[in-house]
């Protein structure tokens, strides 16, 4: 590894989804491969890299305001000199960024990631550096499955494990188990700019989850735009359900999380591995999205009230503790207050443990941007808001029923109590609630004249309890 020099620092910026917080510590690592010296404030920076992200109006406002942000400080009293946007956010608009956004130095796609270095050098020297120029990215056609490697070390994976730099200090982390999509839902823009579905190699993947546990990671969230498409390009399209149990007995690893279900393609098979591998934990984050049938199908997709129902039984019989959470869209063109009435009988009788809910918008270049029917922006606010209000009662009801469970808590934080903050089998990072063990302190630690109790427990440790309460969605247990 070349030694990092003074004047070539980086601040990597992420915003969206734990994706995008893989690809920024693959960026990180190529470029601490090459010299650079990672830091954490832009400000502290010779260039400030913005991992942007381009899903939805809110998310692409929060990636512009991030690169004014970071062009801040180009003002001659702090370090920064040069601000970079990469991500689906540039990589979707390319020049048409650039030209909106001068402040921004450059704007760079994903094909730019393998030479980000000399980009960001030739910056620094004061050489332009040309903007991405967009295409559609489902035009692109992935390697095919036997040109793809079977064998993989972690030194053989360019961009993944032998270059990944793990920016966060917590016992968990997302592992990208694929990228891209093949699916066509009518309101969403992301296979035009992440591309066609290509999954990563199984044994790609596990080298890369021994390389996590060998840091100290026990818990990876495998993440995709599908994770129930996972291996059909390979031409295996029970791949997951194979895979989950050699990533359950890698060395270190104490739990998968899975995340990304579409509820179409989840299969018998998968169900059974999920449920009945040691390590596997007992969450299943489905992409329902709404539940009337024709609705659905308006949005390209399949199932409704009955199907999404008879999908949650098949997973509570198998494991009945199991954890379960969502995401729906209100508003989208065409929806009637009987669509809406059906979605709400649906979040009623499915006892879902975390909903997400959003408001429709049109999205550049899908179909739905092209159909009738579109709602007011305030009516679509009244129905996010009315089914918002819903699903906070819903969801503190569901977790008011867990009292008296018994639960394995993963140590993510001790408060200044010396209570342990974490998360439970049934609750998944950052977008699910947390549970807070009491009974966890020691006491004043020996010696210490004053300060706050210590707890017998450290981050990284999992904490046996029972759930005794809950706030919101938010579990409270006592340690056993």
């Amino acid at each position: 590894m070349i030694e990092p020099t003074p004047s070539r620092r980086v601040a990597l910026v992420t915003l969206g989804c734990t994706r995008n917080e893989v690809d920024s510590e693959e960026l990180a690592g190529r470029l601490a491969a090459d010299g650079w010296a990672l830091v954490a404030d832009p400000a502290d920076a010779d260039v400030a890299l913005v991992n942007t992200c381009g899903f939805v109006e809110s998310a692409k406002k929060d990636s512009i305001d991030a690169l004014l942000e970071a062009a801040d400080l180009k003002d001659g009293t702090h370090r920064t000199r040069k601000v970079v946007a990469v991500g689906c956010l540039a990589e979707r608009y390319g020049q048409d960024l650039a030209e909106q956004l001068p402040e921004a130095d450059a704007v760079l796609g994903f094909d730019s990631y393998a030479a980000l270095s000399g980009h960001l050098q030739a910056l620094l020297n004061g050489a332009p550096v040309p903007s991405h120029v967009p295409s559609d990215r489902r035009r692109m056609l992935p390697v095919t499955p036997v040109a793809r490697p079977t064998e993989v070390t972690v030194d053989a994976i360019p961009g993944h494990a032998a270059y990944r730099a793990l920016l966060a200090d917590r016992p968990w982390a997302p592992l990208k188990i694929a990228s891209g999509c093949d699916r066509r839902c009518a309101f969403c823009a992301i296979p035009a700019f992440r591309g066609s579905f290509v999954s990563r190699p199984p044994a790609e993947v596990l080298a890369e989850a021994r390389w996590l546990a060998e840091r100290g990671v026990r818990e990876v969230l495998l993440v995709s735009e599908n994770s129930t498409s996972y291996g059909k390009d390979l031409g295996d399209i029970a791949a997951l359900e194979r895979l989950l149990p050699q990533l359950a007995a890698v060395d270190g690893l104490e739990r998968i999380r899975v995340s990304y279900l579409q509820p179409a393609e989840i299969r018998p098979g998968l169900l059974e591995a999920m449920a009945t591998t040691p390590g596997v934990m007992p969450y299943y984050d489905i992409s329902f999205q709404h539940a009337s049938n024709p609705l659905l199908r308006r949005m390209r997709r399949f199932g409704g009230t009955d199907d999404f129902l008879e999908l949650l039984a098949r997973v509570r019989a198998a494991t009945p503790t199991a954890g379960v959470r969502s995401n729906v869209i209100v508003g989208f063109p065409g929806e009637t207050e009987a669509d809406v009435g059906e979605l709400e009988l649906f979040l009623a009788m499915g006892r879902l443990d975390v909903v997400g809910v959003f408001g429709y918008s049109d999205e550049e270049g899908t179909e739905g941007a092209g159909l009738g029917g579109k709602l007011s922006a305030e009516v679509v606010a009244e129905r996010v808001a009315r089914v918002t209000d819903l699903v906070e009662q819903l969801t503190a009801q569901r977790a008011e029923e867990r009292v008296g469970e018994e639960i394995v808590v993963l140590v993510e934080e001790i408060d200044e109590d010396g209570a342990v903050i974490g998360r439970a089998e049934i609750q998944g990072p950052d977008v699910d609630g947390t549970t807070r063990v009491e009974g966890a302190a020691l006491g004043m630690p020996s010696g210490q004249v004053t300060g706050m109790p210590s707890s017998r427990f450290a981050v990284g440790d999992l904490v046996s309890a029972v759930v005794t309460g809950s706030e919101g969605v938010d579990l409270v247990a006592e340690a056993r």
